[in-house]
């Protein structure tokens, strides 16, 4: 009986051998790969962590150096963010908060650098819009509308549309096309919702061009009722 339990067993090792001998390479380098793309994914998360982490806190300080008006410090900061962590979202807010204080301090070269910098580089349609937004006050006041225009149009994220639309209303109104500014006027009133307070400015806009658009709903409701 012991000798066939030996017998047996030699069997299944003589088989565990053969697989092995044909199946063992293949398996060993599977498991390499696997165990490798596990370790890839988990120092690729790590590194983005860090990363986030890094650029928080040097917004942090970027922030502060805002506050304190102090931005010399401000832009050196931001410049550190861009070089380091250009693809990180703090960043690209970073970038949003130096052109914000700049723009209101008079220092419009040092807005337009930085908005510029998230239009080339953000890959956010949010952020890209803000600052597409942001940028084309900056060239309406300085009255290059077709830049403004420009940037504008370059603006996907259908949240911002009203906005875009109104800007483009003044824009149009600026250059005495009243016709188009109308049109603009009339999408950005339409596109905004009813509660929504900005909607009576434009309502104003539209009234100082001789347009009623509480008017120009009304057939359309009376129609709706039939």
């Amino acid at each position: 009986m012991a000798n066939q339990l030996d017998l047996e067993e030699q069997e299944q090792l003589d088989q565990l051998k053969h697989f092995w001998n044909q199946y063992g390479k293949l398996i060993t380098g599977l498991l390499i790969v696997v165990l490798a793309a596990v370790a890839a994914w988990n120092g690729y998360h790590y590194w983005q962590r860090s990363q986030a982490n890094q650029s928080a806190a040097m917004f942090d300080e970027m922030i502060k150096s805002v506050a304190a008006g102090d931005m010399a410090m401000a832009q050196r900061t931001f410049s550190d963010m861009k070089e380091r962590y250009a693809s990180a979202t703090y960043t690209q807010q970073a970038a949003l908060a130096l052109a914000r204080q700049a723009s209101d301090k008079g220092e419009l070269d040092t807005a337009k650098s930085a908005l510029q910098w998230v239009v080339d580089k953000s890959g956010d349609e949010g952020y890209l819009a803000i600052a597409r937004l942001r940028l084309a006050n900056i060239y309406f006041d300085a009255k290059d509308y077709a830049k403004a225009m420009t940037l504008l149009d370059g603006v996907a994220d259908e949240a911002f549309a009203a906005l875009v639309a109104d800007r483009k209303g003044d824009i149009l109104a600026a250059q005495d096309k009243r016709s188009e500014a109308k049109a603009a006027y009339l999408v950005a009133y339409q596109k905004l919702e009813e509660r929504a307070q900005y909607r009576r400015v434009i309502q104003v806009k539209l009234n100082a061009l001789g347009v009623d658009p509480e008017a120009l709903a009304a057939p359309k409701v009376a129609e709706g009722l039939k």
